[in-house]
């Protein structure tokens, strides 16, 4: 099984062209020990609970013996077993596996579990070790053509869970060449759920003026990591948000050991240093470089300090987990943080400078899936929802909460799409083009709108056979702002040149100055595997508006005043 759960994309020019090898000075094996010991400290909880549990089965089975009884694990032909065992040992001379001082047959040496060390060879002092210097290979330059990313490539950034092995892989677009392949890949410790891409270094490097190649990673576990995405093969991140500290638990004396029954691990409660639940949306503050937002399960909102790697605020704005977070594009508010909730269904505006302040409270029908700003018209915002429906709201106009509260009716905004059969649980707003946006589905389509006077449009849907769709999202630079990243359930990731479809180019043409192809051209899809322009997908073009673009009010409730 496969599944691709979020996307990033990095910006050209912005990766190193040769990325580095993971190397290990002394600096970074104390931080590596560092955080080995707080991630061993769960593992070394379950181990002692897993000794003092078979503790005292073993208690058990002995007063068993004592009674008369026959123990647990000898009944049934278990002596047949133990005499395998005894034979076993003896042929392989496996007790004697440990024995450091064993005797070579030839010499009569003694010798120890690494041979003998006279056998070693040995250099002078500012020698180079020839058990430590590799011969140079013949394919060197081969290797470092193949790590090799240009300046006009795009990196695509992939949360994954293959063969329930969750994972980042790093793909290298390459839009001339209709090509994207697996760069680099890193291991992770839990299911990512989320990614934003921080232009800002982080860890080590954190508080200096260059810019950065970094990835934060939301999970399933609480923790946020950044990882350096110029480094391969690293061992572990560059930076942990939040890692929750080592708990000390008090020894027993060794007489009550086997007796004590195992303490059940406390869950932690919310606080306002780190989060307790898995981390579902994280959102980089676009002027304020060094703060991170965060949004967890465990209802609360969380900004973080990149340069001393710390919670600076914690908020609880909603009373269910928060499941979508925005900064607010613009340096005038870009303070101000949209948020939503799956469980109470509403939005909410707070500017995270006076967080106690009143901030005003909008409600849908349904659990909130995506929130996101219109950069251009940032008085504006979208919400999505898990009942198939676009809300557009403006923010100067928050309802009133006199008479009846918030959460008790929805709220009424400019407009209602009714876009998807299912949770519009991808969606994306292009930040060159107006008025043009996607949508994604768990009905398995990926929808293109057009935007004019307030009034949404379909341009065309697909089926891109990537599964349900989790995430849906234009390339940032302007030479390929019609380039849409999708992914899903599948696990494959597809990136869709939307400017080779005959109908975007008609609806978008007078809105961008990038050259659009012309003529018949045939549509670009390039992916990690299958999806093709289907007769299944012409049908539901046709279907859709595909050649006419659909008509101005198709699929779309007007919520004007008048």
């Amino acid at each position: 099984m496969s599944m691709t759960l979020a996307t990033a994309w990095v910006r050209r020019g912005v990766a190193a062209e040769f990325p580095q090898k993971y190397e290990v000075d002394e600096a970074e094996l104390g931080r590596i020990e560092k955080l080995a010991k707080l991630q061993l400290a769960d593992a070394r909880e379950d181990l002692d609970a897993a000794q003092r549990n078979e503790g005292n089965d073993d208690d058990e089975s002995e007063d068993d013996e004592e009674d008369g009884g026959v123990p647990a694990g000898k009944q049934n032909g278990s002596t047949m077993k133990d005499a395998v065992a005894d034979d076993e040992m003896g042929e392989y001379n496996l007790s004697d596996y440990d024995n450091d001082e064993e005797v070579d047959a030839e010499t009569g040496e003694k010798f120890a579990m690494f041979g003998n060390v006279r056998s070693l060879a040995y250099h002078q002092a500012g020698e180079e070790d020839p058990y430590l210097v590799l011969p140079e290979a013949d394919d060197s330059d081969n290797e470092r053509e193949e790590l090799q990313i240009l300046p006009t490539d795009n990196l695509v950034l992939a949360a994954k869970v293959e063969d329930e092995v969750p994972h980042l892989e790093i793909y290298v677009y390459e839009d001339e060449a209709d090509n994207i392949y697996v760069h680099h890949d890193i291991m992770l410790p839990a299911i990512p759920l989320c990614l934003e891409w921080i232009d800002v270094p982080a860890g080590k490097e954190a508080g200096s003026k260059q810019q950065g190649n970094f990835v934060a990673v939301g999970m399933m576990q609480p923790e946020i990591e950044i990882w350096n995405l110029d480094i391969i093969d690293s061992m572990y991140p560059s930076a942990i948000l939040g890692q929750q500290p080592e708990e000390k638990e008090e020894e027993a004396p060794d007489s009550k050991k086997s007796k004590k029954k195992p303490k059940k691990k406390k869950k932690p409660k919310a606080n306002d240093q780190y989060h307790v639940e898995a981390v579902l949306s994280l959102s980089l503050n676009k002027h304020h470089r060094n703060l991170l937002a965060s949004a967890s399960a465990d209802h609360t909102i969380k900004l973080w300090d990149l340069n001393t790697q710390t919670c600076a605020k914690s908020y609880t704005q909603h009373k269910g987990k928060v499941t979508s977070i925005d900064w607010h594009p613009t340096e005038s508010k870009s303070t101000t943080l949209l948020s939503g909730s799956a469980d109470d269904k509403t939005v909410v505006i707070t500017d995270m400078r006076a967080p106690d302040a009143a901030a005003p409270k909008w409600t849908v029908e349904a659990d909130v899936e995506r929130v996101r700003w219109n950069p251009h018209d940032p008085d504006f915002f979208y919400v999505t929802t898990e009942a198939g429906t676009v809300h557009y709201f403006d923010s100067r106009t928050p309802p009133s909460t006199t008479a009846v509260t918030a959460e008790e009716v929805p709220s009424k905004p400019l407009w209602t799409l009714s876009a998807h059969d299912g949770a519009v649980s991808a969606f994306d707003v292009n930040t060159q083009i107006p008025g043009f946006i996607a949508t994604g589905s768990d009905d398995k389509k990926v929808k293109l709108w057009s935007i004019v006077d307030n009034k949404p449009s379909m341009v065309v849907s697909r089926n891109l056979e990537v599964g349900r769709v989790f995430s849906a999202q234009f390339a940032p630079d302007t030479e390929v702002s019609f380039r849409l990243c999708v992914a899903g359930s599948k696990g494959q990731v597809q990136v869709w040149d939307t400017s080779t479809n005959a109908a975007v180019r008609g609806t978008f043409k007078g809105r961008t100055k990038m050259p659009l192809p012309e003529g018949d051209v045939k549509e670009r899809l390039v992916g990690t595997g299958g999806a093709d322009d289907s007769e299944e997908s012409d049908d539901e073009d046709e279907e859709d508006g595909q050649d006419g673009g659909g008509a101005p009010g198709d699929g779309w409730e007007s919520m004007d005043e008048d």
